[in-house]
């Protein structure tokens, strides 16, 4: 939210002074958005300080607002368009099945195949598909309760797997609530979540295998799963320290407990998901956002025998949308012309030099800062020291994460997803002259970064 009057340092206030003047149109729809809707928008990431803008359009690597202001994006949907705005061969697939229909209320003919594709990429034995992430994570944790018949989870502090009860706890936790670094408490994220859910998710640091080992031992008899994003990517962009994915393996099978990697955000980062980045094999895997590039598809994909009590009468999972012909026509497509080695190989190289570019140009602005980056994302953290863990990403500097957001926003630059818990995406259709442009406009906003004052703790934005 906006700082009071007193406290706002003079460069947000132009920075909100400009950011007004350009997108009037965006103050308008707002105001009639919020009569209908709270904030005016339809998720909260979405509601921006004083007021959101709004899309018209968008095509390749650009977006348009409602007042006609274009941006070179680089959040593509947090992650859910590795192909980029109107992909032609996604717009082509997309056109066609329309023209077949858009649901059925029955299976497509080409869905085995889909199924098959994605169980081969990722190294799985059977699949079930769903619609969004928050579905996927949700039926992950119910297919591993009915298999292990054990009730408690494990999930790391900061991480977030979509907002449903079970896992909408320790996401985003100020300290007052938080509890020990080494052993969180199970705070729930929202009012409305029951104490006695929360008290079934345990929470753990993350790259911390001893911490994380003592509290799933407390619940040895009783912990059915451990879940993970293998890269963290709500509290930045963590990467997992030698040895604690092949250590959560080991702890994960010496209690009879299944590993659930969650990669509604990593499945189509890499080749083979973050999976075959860590080097480590889950039971269960999530999948999401970019496996069909802007249309609505979650899957659960499972080892062998994990997926075969699922059945009427048995283990529930259902829906309408489920499989529907145009998210399996957008997967077909995503596979065949967006996630493939060749392309997703020149993103991450593209990246390197996107975190490249940053370091130096922060170092030769002064800016104190950390970058962080892999495969086609990467964040940069306004803090002294790298972030290993949700403790330590609540020391970055969030005024000066969102300083640097508008400075960018005003000049035609989407850098990342809004705020400091959040990372930029290379699709497909992003060249090198886009990271040019990228770097450009950060170099001439940078100087204006430095010595901006220490804003406290982060906010939680669920």
């Amino acid at each position: 939210m906006l700082p009071s009057e007193e406290q706002m340092d003079p460069r947000f206030e132009a920075a909100y002074g400009e950011y007004r003047q350009r997108t009037p149109r965006s103050k308008q729809l707002w105001e009639e958005g919020r009569k209908w809707s709270p904030l005016g928008v339809h998720s909260n990431y979405r509601f921006l300080d004083p007021y959101p803008f709004y899309v018209s359009r968008a095509k390749g690597v650009t977006l348009w607002d409602a007042d006609g202001n274009d941006y070179l994006d680089f959040n593509m949907g947090f992650g859910s368009l590795q192909s980029g705005h109107a992909h032609p061969k996604l717009v082509e697939a997309l056109s066609r099945q329309l023209e077949n229909g858009s649901v059925y209320g029955y299976e497509w003919e080409r869905t085995p195949e889909v199924a098959e594709r994605i169980c081969r990429r990722y190294s799985m034995a059977k699949v079930r598909f769903s619609t969004t992430g928050l579905e996927a994570t949700h039926h992950a944790v119910r297919f591993a309760r009915a298999h292990t018949k054990k009730r408690y989870v494990l999930k790391f502090e900061g991480s977030y797997h979509g907002s449903h009860d079970t896992l909408l706890v320790g996401v985003k936790p100020r300290l007052g609530v938080a509890g020990p670094h080494d052993h969180p408490k199970s705070a729930p994220a929202s009012p409305g979540i029951l104490s006695e859910v929360s008290e079934r998710t345990l929470v753990a640091p993350f790259n911390d295998l001893a911490a994380t080992r003592r509290i799933a031992l407390e619940h040895r008899d009783d912990l059915a799963a451990i879940i993970a994003e293998p890269i963290p990517m709500n509290m930045g962009f963590i990467l997992p320290e030698e040895g604690f994915f092949p250590g959560l393996r080991e702890l994960a099978d010496e209690l009879g407990a299944l590993l659930i990697f969650d990669e509604i955000k990593t499945g189509a980062k890499y080749p083979h998901g973050g999976a075959g980045r860590v080097g480590v094999r889950p039971d269960l895997l999530t999948l999401g956002k970019s496996i069909a590039c802007g249309v609505p598809l979650s899957a659960i994909a499972a080892g062998p025998g994990l997926l075969d009590e699922i059945g009427p009468r048995k283990v529930a999972h259902a829906g309408t949308y489920n499989s529907n012909p145009l998210a399996m026509a957008a997967c077909l497509a995503s596979l065949d012309h967006v996630l493939t080695d060749e392309a997703l190989e020149r993103s991450s190289r593209l990246n390197s030099r996107l975190a490249k570019g940053y370091a130096e140009v922060f170092e030769d602005a002064g800016v104190t800062a950390h970058v962080a980056a892999d495969g086609v994302s990467g964040t940069v953290f306004f803090s002294d020291h790298p972030v290993r863990n949700w403790r330590e990403f609540l020391s970055v500097d969030g005024d000066r994460s969102m300083l640097y957001y508008y400075l960018c926003l005003n000049r035609g630059l989407i850098p990342s997803g809004t705020g400091p818990d959040e990372q930029w995406t290379i699709s497909v259709q992003h060249t090198d002259a886009d990271v040019d442009r990228h770097l450009e406009i950060l170099g001439s906003v940078a100087e204006r970064l430095a010595g901006v004052p220490q804003a406290g703790e982060i906010e939680e934005s669920v």
